[in-house]
């Protein structure tokens, strides 16, 4: 199987080269975020008009990592459901996020936003959080701390395994996929 490399930050001329169905593999930094820290990044923005760190280029993860044992860097880290932030995605991709990481479809909302504002939607395999923590080398809680596992952390990953879903061009693997198998009646 042949994986693009990626390294965040990520520019619109790599995102450009990004098609839905395309293997991934991300080496550097991103960031973690689920349904609470969305939620006070979303206020924390209405109430001061800015956020408390910079978005521009950055990849979210959804993931709400399990406690580490002594000795590892992280628990489990499998991708949460992504619906439950697309309330949230277009305000962040107005900030500047180019990457989203999680499982699940997203709403129509979010694939235009991804279209208009350039960003892509990337799948991790759900379930398999015990073999993704081999790819993180780092984690560090950067702010939220009392969210406890929903608090944001920076990760350094080192060929993280994604799939293109959602790219800035409209298209969409899981709707590709339903059509490819459709039956013909």
């Amino acid at each position: 199987m042949i994986y693009k490399k990626i390294t965040p930050p990520i520019s619109t001329e790599q995102l450009q080269d990004l098609k839905a169905g395309d293997k991934i593999a991300i080496t550097g930094t991103i960031i973690t975020a689920r349904d609470a820290a969305h939620k006070r990044m979303i206020n924390h923005l209405e109430q001061y008009g800015e956020l408390p760190l910079d978005l521009e280029g950055k990849m979210i993860y959804y993931v709400g990592p399990t406690k580490n044992k002594p000795g590892e860097v992280i628990g489990s880290a499998g991708p949460t459901t992504s619906g439950r932030m697309d309330l949230y995605t277009n305000h962040l991709l107005k900030q500047g996020v180019k990457g989203f990481i999680g499982k699940g479809n997203r709403s129509q909302e979010v694939k235009e936003g991804l279209k208009k504002y350039n960003g892509v939607y990337m799948a991790a395999v759900g379930g398999a959080g015990a073999y993704l923590k081999k790819t993180i080398k780092h984690s560090k809680i950067i702010l939220y701390k009392d969210l406890g596992t929903e608090a944001i952390r920076k990760l350094e990953v080192e060929q993280f395994p994604v799939t293109v879903i959602n790219d800035i061009y409209g298209n969409d693997l899981y709707i590709q996929g339903r059509e490819k198998y459709k039956l013909e009646t």
